[in-house]
């Protein structure tokens, strides 16, 4: 195992199997040919031209495609599509960061359509007299998905209607009972962009990395069942564990080995160097699409 493997893990996407969806004239993610064969193509509402998939033009609100999209996610998810993972939770739909909604889609189905998701990671570490210390989670045995793996010491995703940094206020409370007040004091410092694939699943995500200095005497505790337990590791065993074992969720990786780079633990005259820094941020899709 390296740090490059697991870049490549994370970025294991094959476009070739997927065709772009788009809402009017953006492109609003990527539908895997099967999953387009077998559900969108009996629906009224997309319509497959050029070797794409368009949302029915008549739908030119974003409540409007909100609202008809969730009904037509409702049936997916009544004959058996989403494997019990629905969340009653809503993503947004855009093009890009910063750019205008298209629309809001419930968070399950996020995957299965190609939208580009992602919330924030953060790593909450500790200096000590004999160098930095991260607070590593292992997450709940009974969360349906990665159960017992480890984490990064708070992370969620991203839902409508909240700030990044918002969101990572609140997820702090939830996850760690890390106070508003300290959680606060998170300084967001990078972004990590991969294009995952799981089947006819396509994750082309990107996380906002954020670091919090935690002080020596505050110890995190579970809180909404999240987390199974929270351990202080020294920063050497959480770069030995990421860079040798599949300890961590997969994801959590590249945030790790983003704060490993910046904290100056990976050497500039190491060959893998510059691939690791330029892996960790593959904002755009295979074949210079634009992500």
């Amino acid at each position: 195992m390296s740090f490059l493997d697991h870049i490549r893990r994370c970025n294991n996407a094959d476009l070739a199997q997927f065709e772009p969806w788009f809402v009017g004239e953006h492109r609003a993610g990527f539908v895997h040919r099967d999953f387009a064969a077998s559900t969108l193509q009996a629906s009224s509402l997309f319509k497959r031209s050029g070797g794409a998939w368009h949302l029915d033009p008549r739908l030119d609100t974003p409540q409007k495609r909100t609202a008809e999209v969730h009904a037509f996610l409702l049936g997916l998810r009544a004959a058996g599509h989403f494997n019990g993972l629905w969340r009653e939770e809503s993503y947004t739909v855009a093009p890009q960061e910063g750019a205008p909604v298209l629309m809001e889609m419930e968070r399950s189905a996020v995957p299965w359509f190609g939208v580009r998701a992602g919330g924030p990671h953060m790593t909450g570490y500790v200096r000590r007299a004999d160098g930095l210390h991260i607070w590593v989670p292992r997450r709940s045995y009974e969360k349906p998905t990665f159960p017992g793996q480890l984490d990064n010491t708070v992370a969620g995703g991203q839902p409508a209607g909240l700030g990044l940094h918002e969101n990572l206020v609140k997820e702090c409370g939830e996850e760690a009972s890390i106070p508003p007040e300290l959680a606060r004091q998170a300084k967001a410092v990078s972004v990590v962009g991969y294009w995952n694939q799981s089947g006819q699943q396509l994750k082309p995500d990107v996380m906002t990395c954020f670091d919090l200095e935690l002080p020596g005497d505050f110890t995190p505790r579970a809180n909404d069942g999240e987390v199974h337990s929270f351990e202080l590791w020294p920063v050497q065993r959480v770069f030995e564990t990421v860079r040798d074992t599949l300890e961590f969720k997969y994801n959590c990786n590249l945030v790790l080995i983003d704060f490993f780079v910046r904290h100056g633990m990976l050497s500039a005259d190491d060959p893998a160097f510059i691939p690791i820094v330029a892996g960790l941020r593959m904002m755009y899709a295979p074949g210079n699409v634009s992500g």
